[in-house]
């Protein structure tokens, strides 16, 4: 019979910081706490009387890495409680910005993150330039990083904090030459993508239990508007996604966690091709057939692949848009404010669901902000899985057991200063 107590603090190879403790006794395990560890930085808060001009900006705050995705759902939210309904060219250049955050946010987690751990390395920094695979693998690496910043940056100015988005529309659009060099870029990129989707496809990890799936469908997999749907059969307009939320106050963590419908659930690259790979672009689906014949899945694993799948069908789909769409000059939509109101934006970033809840005044300020995060929501799950692992391991070593809780959160990509903006409370 084991005993003992598991401390990983400071888990690497991740967005933000978290610890996790785990407790073993007799061969059972007893306790498993994953502790979001990043300071809280009251982001709802912090929006209350902010204009509707300027919160969009303040909110991208929340995350670096995923800036333009809170952005985005910021700008949806003041936007549908403002009666702004967005043009056919604004909505075109939000999905391209959106494809431009996945390109380059997938490709970090897959190739400075998880590719390691498929090729039995500590980290990138021990990748050799005398094995040709792991030479290509990091230099591919960057022009594929290098193609989804550069469509960031045409569109919305700049990867991270991007200054032209805005409520009511794009504050600029690209012109030929920057529509020619991003086309470049993505065009090089594309064969390079298959070759990681190929490492991971090859991978032979695997990690399985039951779960909900949950993701927001979309006609074109374009992460924006949509009807939310589970794997266990729901359909739900996104006005009404909180209502199907339960909120989990995990005292140990500076994070909320959520079940929905009563039950843990999982978001993210994995749920959306699991209940959306037939919107996947045709080109997509065929570059990608023999991947797509493993989902839908329940290998947690399989998230990378996906998120591979992910950044392939942005490529297709920013090709197809900047070759046949062009692009002129709008004035920005005005708002029509007459009472307050209350806008709800939902998206899909990379991690999963983001929900944004806004009650806006007449006066055109924040009265009210509730934002929901997708490793908020994967929080009870991931320590869920990682209790079975370390259930179906109880008779490895303890450093076996060890690197595959590791490589098992990794396989999450949480992002866990998102995750830690909220605010807890302590009634006297």
């Amino acid at each position: 019979m084991h005993s003992f107590d598991i401390t990983l603090e400071n888990l690497t190879k991740m967005e933000g910081h978290a610890n996790l403790y785990i407790k073993v006794k007799d061969s059972q395990v007893e306790n498993v706490k994953l502790e979001i560890a990043e300071n809280q930085r009251f982001y709802e808060q912090a929006a209350r009387g902010q204009p509707i001009a300027t919160l969009p900006q303040l909110m991208s705050r929340i995350c670096g890495t995923c800036s333009i995705a809170h952005m985005t759902c910021c700008i949806e939210a003041v936007e549908k409680a403002v009666g702004i309904v967005p043009t056919e060219q604004s909505l075109v250049m939000k999905k391209l910005a959106t494809y431009g955050l996945m390109i380059r946010d997938h490709g970090l987690h897959l190739y400075f993150f998880s590719l390691p751990d498929v090729l039995g390395k500590d980290s990138i920094l021990d990748f050799s330039e005398h094995v040709e695979r792991e030479h290509k693998l990091l230099h591919d690496s960057f022009d594929v990083k290098r193609a989804g910043n550069t469509l960031c940056t045409i569109i919305a100015g700049k990867p991270v904090h991007a200054p032209l988005p805005a409520v009511g529309g794009f504050l600029k659009t690209p012109d030929e030459k920057q529509i020619e060099k991003a086309l470049k870029e993505l065009k090089y990129a594309r064969p390079l993508v298959l070759n990681i989707m190929d490492t991971f496809h090859k991978w032979n990890a695997n990690f399985e239990r039951h779960t909900d799936f949950v993701a927001l469908t979309t006609k074109d997999f374009s992460f924006l508007e949509g009807e939310i749907k589970s794997t266990d059969g729901g359909v739900i307009q996104e006005k009404d996604y909180i209502d199907h939320l339960e909120k989990v106050i995990i005292p140990y963590s500076q994070a909320p966690g959520f079940k929905f419908e009563g039950k843990e659930f999982m978001v993210g690259a994995l749920a959306r091709i699991n209940l959306n790979k037939e919107s996947l672009h045709p080109e997509t689906k065929k570059s990608a057939a023999e991947y797509l014949k493993l989902f839908p899945s329940k290998n947690i694993f399989h998230n990378n692949l996906a998120q591979g799948i992910e950044i392939l069908h942005a490529i297709d789909q920013s090709i197809h848009l900047l070759e046949n769409v062009k692009f002129k000059k709008e004035a920005l939509v005005k708002p029509v404010l007459k009472e307050e109101n209350v806008g709800v934006g939902v998206i899909e970033a990379p991690r999963g669901t983001l929900y944004y809840r806004l009650n806006i005044n007449k006066e055109g300020k924040v009265k009210n902000a509730n934002v929901i995060v997708p490793t908020a929501q994967n929080q009870i799950n991931m320590e869920k899985d990682i209790g079975k692992l370390v259930q179906d391991n109880i008779n490895r070593s303890k450093e076996h057991i060890e690197h595959e809780i590791e490589k098992l959160i990794r396989a999450y990509d949480p992002c866990m200063s998102c995750a830690s903006h909220f605010l807890k409370v302590k009634w006297s």
